[in-house]
This record gives structure tokens, C-alpha cells and sequence, in this order.
């Protein structure tokens, strides 16, 4: 027993030591911080929620301080909190960088926006007015057209529901214009496997930690909602997201939107987290 003991001890010790170069950075950037804040966000509340979050997943603390940080910095001046009620993620992953004529395998944060994000966001447009997403199944009364007569019918059935077929989000302006976007079931399929790291195309399948394996539901909703924030009236926050979504970023700036992304993943998640970006 008191073998175990120390080993925890020890392994909780390391982990600490591990963080705090981070640590540091995030306090001594706090000021900084404070310029890429919106007025409803404090930068000392960023600072708790990045060490919360820090010491909830060990992995960040194995990731280069300066990509942490580049992470922070996007959330911050988007006003997300990463994290928080699946607005934001702060994601480990194994990047590979160019050192000389060799490729090496460096730990770094990826800034990931949740859909929660995405509908915060949209809310803080001038014409926003409401939006909303649906699961469609195949005994649900569901129809839709494009064109000059576009329009959304859908009556769900109260049970026996039988399988998932279509996703759609439905966004109304305070102009009076009502914007949609319906993919099937097939379609986010499509683009998860073209779009996720964790589908191995060998095996045509998504890893057991992939988001798209664990809930896929909640994925394909995401898919649905970011197709349809590219039909909007675009706000500069809202062009600024779909710009930084799924970015890494070692290095910070008042506008985060022109530092360059570096992001280049060969390989999976570090660690299961809840869930990179949806848990709904």
C-alpha cells in the first residue's frame, strides 16, 4: 500500500513539474491577455480556467508552452471559454515539425470551437435572430426544397422513430431571411472521414477514441452547423472562427486571425478528453 502510495505521489509531482513552465507563461501573459479580451470576459478568469484545465488533462502540460498559449490567445479573443460548457477545447495532439533536414514529433495544443461556440457566436451577430438543429429519422415526416421556393417540413414521430437519415440547422434573421442547411447522415459521414484525423484509411474506420466513434450524433451536428455558418451574413468573429477552428498556433498577437497555422497531424488524440468538440 505505501508502495502505491509514493508511485501516486510521485506521478502527481511530476505532472506539476511538467506544468509549470506553462504556468508561468499563462501569468505572465495575463496582460497581454487582457488586450484580445471582449468586454465580457476577464483576463484573470482565463488565466483560472487555463490552469484548471491544465491540471484536469496532464497531456497539456506535456505540450510545448508557446502552443498552449497560441491556443489561449485564439480562445481568448474569440471570447470562448475553453472547456467551458463545450464552447472551446484545448486539445493535445502529436504534430510533426521540420527540424533541419529531419522530421521530428513535437506535443502541442490545438484550438478546437464546439458547436456550443459556434451558436454563441452566431448569437452575437447584429441580425441574428434564432437558430436552431434537428435530427431527422426515417419515420419522421420530413421534407424540404431549394431554390426560390426553399422551405424545412418536419414532424417528428413520437416513438418508433426507426434510424437516423439527415441532420439540418435553420438560422432566422432579424432582416426576415431564414437560411438552412440539411446533409444526410451519408454526407457527414463523408466528411468526417475526409476531414478527421482519426479515420484510418487503411482500415476505413474511425479510432475508438474519435469523436466521431464516441458521438456521432453530436459530430455530424457540428458538420451541419459550421456548413451553415458559411451561408450567413458573416461577422468578423464569425469569419475569424471557421478561420481558426482546428488551428495550433505557437506564437501570439493581438489578432491571433494572422498568425500562421502550423498545424500538421500525423497522428491521433494524446488522450481522450470530454469531447473535443461536442459532448451534447
Amino acid at each position: 500500500m505505501n508502495t502505491q502510495i509514493a508511485e501516486v505521489k510521485e506521478k502527481a509531482v511530476g505532472i506539476r513539474q511538467k506544468s509549470k513552465p506553462i504556468e508561468v507563461l499563462i501569468q505572465a501573459s495575463l496582460k497581454e491577455l487582457g488586450k484580445a479580451l471582449p468586454t465580457h470576459l476577464n483576463a484573470e478568469r482565463l488565466g483560472r480556467i487555463a490552469l484548471t484545465t491544465l491540471r484536469l488533462n496532464p497531456a497539456l502540460a506535456e505540450c510545448t508552452p508557446e502552443s498552449f498559449l497560441g491556443a489561449l490567445f485564439q480562445s481568448a479573443q474569440l471570447g470562448l471559454e475553453p472547456n467551458i460548457e463545450g464552447q472551446a477545447y484545448l486539445i493535445p495532439y502529436t504534430n510533426s515539425r521540420k527540424v533541419g533536414n529531419e522530421w521530428v514529433k513535437v506535443k502541442e495544443v490545438q484550438f478546437q470551437i464546439g458547436y456550443k461556440g459556434y451558436i454563441e457566436l452566431f448569437y452575437r451577430h447584429e441580425l441574428a435572430s434564432s437558430i436552431d438543429m434537428q435530427t431527422v429519422y426515417e419515420n419522421d415526416v420530413f421534407e424540404f426544397a431549394c431554390g426560390t421556393e426553399n422551405y424545412i417540413k418536419h414532424c417528428p414521430t413520437l416513438k418508433n422513430r426507426g434510424e437516423v437519415i439527415a441532420y439540418y440547422a435553420v438560422a432566422k434573421l432579424k432582416n426576415g431571411a431564414t437560411l438552412f442547411k440539411v446533409m444526410s447522415k451519408e454526407e457527414c459521414l463523408e466528411h468526417g472521414q475526409t476531414h478527421s484525423k482519426s479515420y484510418d484509411k487503411v482500415k476505413k474506420e474511425f479510432d475508438k477514441n474519435s469523436p466521431w466513434f464516441k458521438d456521432f450524433n453530436a459530430m455530424c451536428k457540428k458538420t451541419v452547423l459550421i456548413q451553415l455558418m458559411k451561408l450567413l451574413p458573416k461577422s468578423v468573429e464569425l469569419q475569424k472562427a471557421l478561420a481558426m477552428d482546428n488551428t495550433t498556433k505557437s506564437k501570439v498577437n493581438i489578432d491571433m486571425f494572422n498568425v500562421k497555422d502550423e498545424t500538421n497531424w500525423d497522428e491521433e488524440p494524446i488522450i481522450e478528453i470530454e469531447r473535443t468538440a461536442v459532448n451534447e
